[in-house]
């Protein structure tokens, strides 16, 4: 945990490492999560079979948010070809509402199948280009937690029609070195969305470079942590690969930092 104490009692630039996520909250607002928190494990058993919809009597902002964000650039990728693929997965948040954004919007489009790339033992490789507050194995999941995962993405699948096709996959192993063979072994695979959420610099520009032949006009480059500086490396990773005066990056309105490239887009 990295502490900048600032005015006002705001801890800035503090960082999680068990969940993954800079926070610049108040020790109020800590002190209210936890509470949130609290109330939720205790509410929890007593919910009955709804226990889904009931909970959402604790999501926070935050989390609405990130479900709207979700929800925003799945829609843009539903009239392009190709898979979806996450470089950065940890505890499978994301890949799981993908999958439900699917099982809405395009239940029979048995094509698009979803693929999440993940150490799942936290960062393998931090580089000078990543600053000074990452360490190698920051945000490791717990042990073997991608057979969990896979069951919960299972199950997530049960929920929507031809679910008797499997249409994810998991990929263990640093992206910087699986992605080509996956590749290699996919040869068919057009890639209609590409999100980066590994933060850091080495494996964010490998990726990049490997998956371009497999892009076309249209496709989504989604990313978490641009312009962002407590993960530097994503920005450079970016700039060197496709230049940054050779994209139109578009924002989502209520993050700080998420970002897209729409291949091909050059309106200005």
């Amino acid at each position: 945990m990295v502490n900048q104490r600032g005015h006002g009692g705001v801890n800035f630039d503090s960082l999680d490492k068990k969940q993954g996520e800079f926070s610049r909250a108040t020790e109020r607002e800590q002190s209210l999560n936890q509470e949130l928190w609290a109330l939720h494990q205790s509410l929890l058993l007593n919910m009955g079979q709804h226990w889904n919809i009931h909970s959402l009597v604790t999501l926070k902002r935050q989390a609405l948010m990130k479900l709207l964000y979700l929800d925003h650039i799945y829609k843009m990728a539903l009239d392009v070809p190709g898979i979806i693929c996450e470089f950065g997965v940890q505890w499978g948040g994301t890949l799981a509402q993908l999958i439900n954004l699917r099982g809405m919007y395009e239940p029979y489009n048995y094509g698009r199948t979803i693929v999440g790339f993940d150490t799942f033992e936290g960062f393998v490789d931090i580089d000078s280009r990543d600053g000074q507050l990452l360490s190698t194995g920051d945000f490791a999941t717990t042990s073997n937690y991608d057979v969990t995962l896979e069951r919960l993405l299972v199950i997530h699948e049960s929920f929507s029609p031809l679910s008797h096709i499997k249409k994810f996959e998991l990929v263990k192993g640093d992206a910087a070195v699986t992605i080509e063979p996956w590749l290699k072994n996919n040869p068919h695979a057009l890639i209609a969305m590409a999100i980066f959420d590994m933060d850091v610099y080495k494996p964010t520009k490998e990726v990049l470079e490997r998956i371009r032949p497999r892009l076309t006009k249209g496709s989504l480059l989604v990313f978490d942590e641009l312009n962002c500086p407590q993960y530097p490396g994503e920005t450079i990773a970016l700039a060197e690969v496709l230049g940054l005066p050779n994209v139109r990056l578009r924002r989502y309105i209520h993050s700080p930092y998420a970002a897209w490239v729409v291949v091909g887009d050059t309106t200005t």
